[in-house]
């Protein structure tokens, strides 16, 4: 069946309707095949290609080949060396304005990092935390080469803020799909906290502030609730990034805080990252009654066996309501 794939490859290149039905059949033939093995047959160049497509269906078929990188850690460490091929990902995850595209980037994009993480997998889990099953795929620690290409490269770091604050051409005029962004990065994010907290809420480059907040102020100096320095996509995405004058925007922040909490208490606990989430959820609940009146509600709205130890996790992290998160 690979020997389809290069004449494949060829049509899509040529073809000028919806690919939809070339593409559904390459991704059936791609299933067996491995991520350095797709790359013999289809150039750095025809994926940066297909993720520039307006068609949903060429975008999914390149970030399926890019998930067969996700295999293994190897996969991962080959990806990391093409930055323009990572980018052009990046940038059509957050800027596609089909629903299903977002989706299968977060996907991607969670999968890759967990393949790639250096740090070792946490232990299985009890029944109790089960859940997290669901977001660590690795058996053995990665190599960490597409975190330091997201995280701890100035140009990629920049770029996907810029997205995510409106201060890319692909965002900045058009206040539905910054949303979408905006929105896709918090679902992401959680995941990638459970990951590698410490790559995710430090880093060493200033974010850039959200236009939002310097629409309308002449441009001045920024407004005190602007990023800050040394902190990380975390903070900026759950702090900074978001309108909250948007209703909408608003409650996929509540549901982002709902999980993230909910994660951190069945993940590796230290005292940075008790300290983080503690000054995190005072910052966002103080002037936001219906976020905090979410969190305190979350031991109430989960199974009954895992109640009271959210309960205890709540009790840590908000310990200014404590009365409020007695055993009902």
């Amino acid at each position: 069946m690979i020997r389809f794939l290069p004449k494949l490859t060829a049509i899509l290149k040529q073809y000028t309707e919806d690919p939809a039905v070339i593409v559904s059949l390459t991704v059936k033939l791609l299933r067996p095949v491995s991520f350095t093995q797709v790359l013999s047959l289809a150039s750095e160049e025809s994926l940066i290609q297909a993720l520039d497509s307006p068609a949903p269906a060429a975008n999914i078929l390149a970030m399926t080949v890019i998930h067969k990188a996700a295999a293994s850690p190897t996969g991962a460490a080959i990806l990391s060396a093409m930055p323009q091929l990572v980018a052009a990902f990046i940038r059509r995850w957050l800027a596609a304005p089909q629903v299903e595209v977002g989706q299968k980037g977060g996907k991607v994009l969670g999968d890759l990092l967990d393949i790639d993480c250096e740090l070792p997998p946490p232990p299985p889990p009890s029944t109790r935390d089960a859940p997290t099953t669901e977001i660590v795929l690795r058996k053995a620690p990665g190599q960490g080469k597409i975190w330091r290409l997201l995280f701890a490269n100035k140009e990629a770091y920049m770029f996907l803020l810029a997205l995510c604050s409106g201060r890319h051409p692909d965002t900045s005029g058009d206040p539905h799909q910054l949303s979408l962004a905006q929105a896709r990065l918090l679902r992401v994010l959680p995941r990638l906290a459970a990951l590698n907290f410490q790559a995710v809420s430090r880093s060493g480059f200033s974010a850039a502030t959200p236009a939002y907040l310097t629409n309308g102020h002449g441009g001045g100096a920024p407004p005190s609730n602007g990023p800050r320095p040394g902190e990380g996509l975390l903070q900026f995405a759950a702090l900074r990034m978001v309108d909250r004058s948007d209703v909408l925007m608003h409650l996929n922040l509540v549901d982002f805080f709902e999980l993230f909490v909910g994660l951190m208490r069945v993940t590796e606990h230290s005292a940075h990252k008790l300290e983080t989430v503690r000054a995190m959820v005072a910052e966002a609940a103080a002037e936001d009654e219906a976020l905090k009146e979410a969190l305190l509600t979350l031991p109430d709205r989960t199974v009954e066996e895992e109640a009271e130890s959210l309960r205890g996790w709540l009790r840590e992290i908000m310990p200014g309501e404590s009365v409020r998160l007695a055993v009902r």
